[in-house]
């Protein structure tokens, strides 16, 4: 069921190079509406702003009196410059929880990885996750990396990439997937999160070790319910669907990744 609230931030805080977390008090919509780690909320940012913006969750978890949404964004136009600007204590009006995330099972192993600002819903799933997954975190410099003393407390694992070296790994996450693929093949699946190049690579180096990946996709959204087709997302049996509605986690082997 999706719910909309006018939702109070009950915490703010800037991480690296400018990327905000909010913690929202959401009433009861993680018990009204969630389904697995990934899905998102729709925020609405500023009067004066028609669309929403839809916001990965970070994480989210039941409470009383009031379930508990964190999200993690940059501020990359106006209505997210707007959403950063609100202090902790102001109400935004949020509707959620949105989309199918993935489909964890609790005694599963998985292989986590993030890109950009693709790395805070996959905390999320680490956090849900069973048995301790393993976290491939990728981002474009040092100054970019963000939560990983929280991946560490709940990962067996955290592999962190740079794209110049600054930090980590010497180059883009498909890489560290292959060599821990090489090392491990025992994964029930590998969940994905960040921009499409990267999603491409990974469900590629997923498939040479035969090994199934999930992606989620990151596309514009107009209305976030299915209404309008501004998400509509080409797969490879040539139909399309909507990122929001039926995604925004996909199998990777049912996208069009040349589209």
């Amino acid at each position: 069921m999706k719910v909309e609230r006018r939702c109070k931030i009950l915490e703010k805080t800037v991480l690296a190079d400018g990327a905000v977390s909010m913690t929202l008090e959401v009433g009861d919509m993680v018990r009204t509406s969630f389904k697995n780690p990934g899905q998102f909320v729709h925020v609405k940012c500023g009067e004066g702003l028609l669309l929403r913006r839809p916001i990965s969750v970070c994480t989210c978890g039941e409470g009383d009196p009031s379930d508990l949404v964190r999200i993690v964004f940059e501020a990359r136009g106006e209505g997210t410059a707007w959403l950063a600007a609100r202090p902790a204590g102001h109400p935004v009006d949020v509707l959620g929880l949105l989309g199918n995330g993935f489909p964890m099972k609790k005694d599963g192993r998985y292989l986590l990885v993030g890109g950009g600002i693709g790395v805070p819903p996959m905390l999320g799933c680490a956090q849900f996750a069973g048995v301790k997954p393993t976290a491939i975190l990728g981002f474009r410099s040092k100054e970019k990396v963000m939560l990983l003393d929280e991946f560490a407390d709940v990962c067996e694992k955290v592999l962190p990439a740079t794209d110049d070296g600054s930090f980590g790994y010497h180059g883009f996450v498909d890489a560290l997937v292959r060599q821990e693929l090489a090392e491990n093949k025992e994964y029930d699946a590998v969940l994905a999160c960040g921009p499409k190049p990267m999603l491409r690579n990974v469900a590629k180096a997923a498939e040479e070790f035969g090994v199934p990946c999930l992606v989620s996709m990151e596309e514009r959204m107009g209305c976030g319910v299915g209404a309008c087709l501004v998400c509509a997302c080409d797969m490879a049996d040539g139909s399309r669907k909507h990122v929001c509605k039926d995604g925004p986690v996909f199998d990777a082997k049912e996208v069009d990744w040349n589209a």
